[in-house]
């Protein structure tokens, strides 16, 4: 793509991701985020609606924070498959030249967003956890021009380990992919409407088609930890697997969930589903207990938007500490249980 032309491509899109034609949760997220880009852009937001018979939604995406809608309907699109999707979406960007695109890290969006990038030959930054507008290089180096209005998107590198913020300042649109729950839908506006194009590239099936026989959908027993009002989370100071029955017991009382940090995975104490952090869940339930975990930056960035944080933990300069609405110092074996009680004893 021209370096030259970088000043020809406009808007903030988002990949308004449904599936059985049903707006994901995701599409929501990540217009809410677009609007706040879009404002410090003076721009406007486009929802990009790709399937078949969709045009029902588009409603609801302008309820959402969408301005513009181009709708991709096409029979060759009913479900999702890699190469229609592919073309859907590339073409669209071809064609209308935006600044910045959003995609989910979904399942269907990690899929999608790297093979749009090479289309258009663009970068893409994944999972990233902070996406704001700003001056790249981020502090101004003697012989490199410092470029302004520039997608500063962050994520975590090496296994969680550090933190990069990356740009894309040579060529457009600037891609990323934002994993679900770590943007916040706008509140719905009633009675919104946004402008509807509709577009159509043409698709040719070929031998990158794939012909989907048949759709399994699975019942999964897990309990998504995103939708918990109330967490209760245990780290590697919780000691084994099955002490992990103690932070159930108390989960139990209160109605919540159990979940927990990225050590307590890796140490195959828990299934991943149930991590908090910046390499697992973002999470924002009312209540969040931090039970044995000490606080990494990884991990708090996960969870630091709960309504009230509650950590217990034997060492009282844990950084877990520092974001914690309050605190108990000691031994979780004996604070947990009698905590627990306390409160059946209140509750019944």
């Amino acid at each position: 793509m021209n370096i030259m032309g970088l000043e020809q491509y406009k808007g903030v899109y988002v990949f308004a991701q449904q599936v059985d034609n049903e707006l994901s949760g995701i599409a929501f997220e990540l217009l809410g985020k677009a609007k706040e880009l879009a404002k410090d852009l003076d721009t406007d937001v486009t929802a990009v609606l790709i399937g078949n018979n969709v045009k029902g939604l588009v409603d609801e995406l302008a309820a959402f924070g969408a301005d513009k809608v181009i709708v991709v309907d096409d029979p060759e699109l009913e479900v999702y498959r890699t190469e229609p999707y592919a073309h859907a979406l590339s073409s669209v960007i071809n064609e209308y030249k935006p600044e910045i695109v959003l995609v989910g890290a979904t399942a269907i969006g990690r899929d999608l967003g790297p093979r749009v990038s090479a289309r258009v030959a663009t970068g893409l930054t994944a999972d990233c956890t902070v996406l704001e507008i700003g001056d790249f290089p981020l502090v101004p180096r003697p012989g490199q021009e410092q470029k302004h209005n520039q997608l500063l998107m962050t994520r975590p590198a090496f296994g969680g380990n550090t933190i990069a913020t990356i740009a894309c300042p040579d060529n457009r649109p600037q891609m990323a992919t934002v994993r679900p729950g770590v943007m916040q839908a706008i509140d719905r506006i009633e009675g919104a409407k946004a402008e509807v194009i509709e577009y159509n590239p043409g698709f040719t099936p070929d031998n990158k088609y794939v012909e989907v026989l048949e759709v399994v959908k699975s019942v999964v027993d897990v309990v998504d930890i995103m939708d918990a009002k109330i967490l209760v989370s245990g780290g590697r100071g919780v000691g084994s697997p099955e002490n992990f029955q103690i932070l159930k017991d108390l989960a139990e009382v209160l109605g919540g969930e159990v979940s927990c940090s990225r050590a307590v995975v890796d140490n195959g104490w828990l299934p991943r589903d149930l991590q908090v952090g910046q390499t697992g869940k973002t999470v924002r339930p009312q209540v969040y207990f931090a039970i044995g975990i000490s606080g990494a930056i990884q991990h708090v960035a996960g969870m630091e938007e709960s309504d009230i944080i509650i950590a217990i933990n034997k060492d009282e300069t844990a950084p877990i500490f520092e974001v914690a609405d309050y605190g108990i110092v000691g031994d979780l074996n004996k604070i947990v249980p009698a905590l627990t009680a306390a409160l059946k004893a209140e509750l019944n």
